[in-house]
């Protein structure tokens, strides 16, 4: 191999990127491993805390999934766990509970159905009635109608995961290793390509950058990740896969209270018609004393939110051909869908927004005054929720494609709880792409990230 390639090179350096960098660097025999990243640090979109709501997904109170999904979600979430916690000194997280609220006959008989289910998988997992959710959450029963009936799902396993620390975590720890690792900061890819090898069947790629401060670099790779939220479907396009897919960046916002008005997180329960996350309360992660309430959702014509110029890259989508135009008015045709966009479009307006969404907040806390919320400037990222053009629906889940050599995720599911997993499957597929002599060692990265179960 050249001197000037890489066995595997990693864009984006976000929660996915650097669980790939690190399981391959830690628990595979791939020898060299590039890391380009745009931004002058880690996780600085939607990984960083201010973009996401820090949860730590497990299956046991996201009512949108069944016991089967669940379970897969948990088993991924684990060994985000057991990571964090075998680096207590890093302060990667901190742990609360975390319940999930039915308000109302129908939704307290699913809750109870989902309870006896769910117990036997989640033996930690309570059922709580009125009367005893002020025990764990006084502020969310002050004030409640006392003629709808509400219960309540408690776990004390709740995880607020700071992601953007733990993208670091995953730096550090490669970085470590002693193996030929290399990081490059305020560095953007311009475009990739596949080239063929002088002799034989085989190919590599070049990857040509723009370095802040050196200009044009050209990097070379034996296999590539691509794991740069909507941009990694853009990389996709421009190489003629995945022509047929569009992107529709859904933005999230949150609210937030200067003092702390829960203890733990407090979830609804989700619509299932909906792919977007319902409104929860949580205490911040980053911020001591402060509760975050969200998030809103609404669509945006931009790759990067708060980032403008990200709108070119967006209108030059499928998504804004007339096949992507007819797949977002059927999509949006869905009454409950048009009802939620335009509803969830209006809290970010000045005033009459908070006023609106006060009564979503009063759904956890029936007493939050509208004085106490405050619209959160600057956070809030892009969830890219990938449509078909040819089928004309959404893509409810995880989206990634995966190409000989090659492999672009555009958006995980459900988000930063699955990276580090996603990260194990991604380093099986690069050792069998980089071929004869290498190697991933799962059975050891199981060993050393297991859970001890209390």
């Amino acid at each position: 191999m050249p001197q000037n390639r890489v066995d595997t090179l990693i864009i984006g350096g976000g929660v996915t990127g650097t669980s790939v960098l690190y399981t391959l660097a830690n628990y595979s025999n791939v020898r060299s491993i590039a890391l380009v990243e745009q931004y002058d640090g880690v996780a600085e979109v939607n990984s960083n805390p201010r973009n996401n709501s820090q949860t730590l997904h497990q299956g046991d109170i996201e009512t949108n999934y069944g016991l089967e999904k669940a379970l897969h979600v948990q088993r991924a979430a684990d060994v985000v766990i057991a990571y964090v916690e075998q680096r207590p000194e890093r302060k990667l997280y901190n742990l609360t509970h975390k319940m999930v609220l039915a308000v109302g006959a129908d939704e307290v008989e699913a809750m109870r159905a989902r309870y006896a289910e769910f117990k036997s998988a989640y033996p930690r997992l309570r059922l709580l009635e009125a009367a005893d959710i002020p025990w764990t959450e006084p502020r969310v029963m002050e004030g409640r109608d006392p003629n709808v009936p509400v219960v309540a799902l408690l776990s004390y396993d709740g995880y607020a995961i700071n992601y953007q620390a733990l993208s670091q975590s995953f730096l550090d720890d490669a970085l470590s290793t002693g193996k030929d690792i290399r990081a490059f900061f305020g560095t953007s890819v311009t475009r990739i390509e596949r080239v063929k090898e002088s002799a034989g069947d085989k190919s590599y790629f070049r990857v040509y950058t723009n370095d802040f401060l050196v200009g044009e670099r050209i990097m070379e790779a034996s296999t590539v990740v691509v794991a740069a939220g909507p941009y990694s479907l853009i990389f996709a396009q421009s190489m003629g896969y995945g022509k047929e897919l569009g992107i529709l960046p859904v933005a999230g916002s949150f609210y937030f209270t200067d003092q702390s008005v829960l203890r733990g997180k407090v979830y609804t329960v989700q619509d299932e018609a909906l792919p977007f996350a319902a409104v929860h309360g949580d205490p911040d992660v980053v911020v001591d004393g402060q509760t975050r309430f969200g998030p809103t959702a609404k669509v945006l014509p931009l790759l990067e939110r708060h980032k403008y110029s990200s709108m070119k890259g967006f209108v030059r989508r499928p998504v804004m051909s007339i096949a992507g135009v007819i797949t977002i008015i059927k999509i949006l045709s869905d009454p409950v869908v048009l009802r939620f966009i335009l509803k969830n479009f209006l809290y970010d307006l000045p005033v009459v927004g908070k006023w609106l969404f006060l009564k979503q907040a009063r759904k956890i806390v029936p007493g939050i005054r509208w004085k106490e919320l405050k619209l959160g400037k600057g956070m809030g990222g892009i969830r890219p929720q990938v449509v078909d053009t040819k089928t004309r629906t959404m893509h409810m889940g995880e989206s990634s494609l995966i190409k000989p050599g090659i492999i672009f995720n555009t958006t995980p599911s459900p988000g930063a709880s699955v990276a580090l997993m996603n990260g194990v499957e991604d380093a099986k597929r690069v050792v069998v792409d980089l071929g004869e002599g290498f190697a991933f060692q799962e059975d050891r990265f199981l060993l050393d990230h297991s859970v001890r179960k209390k």
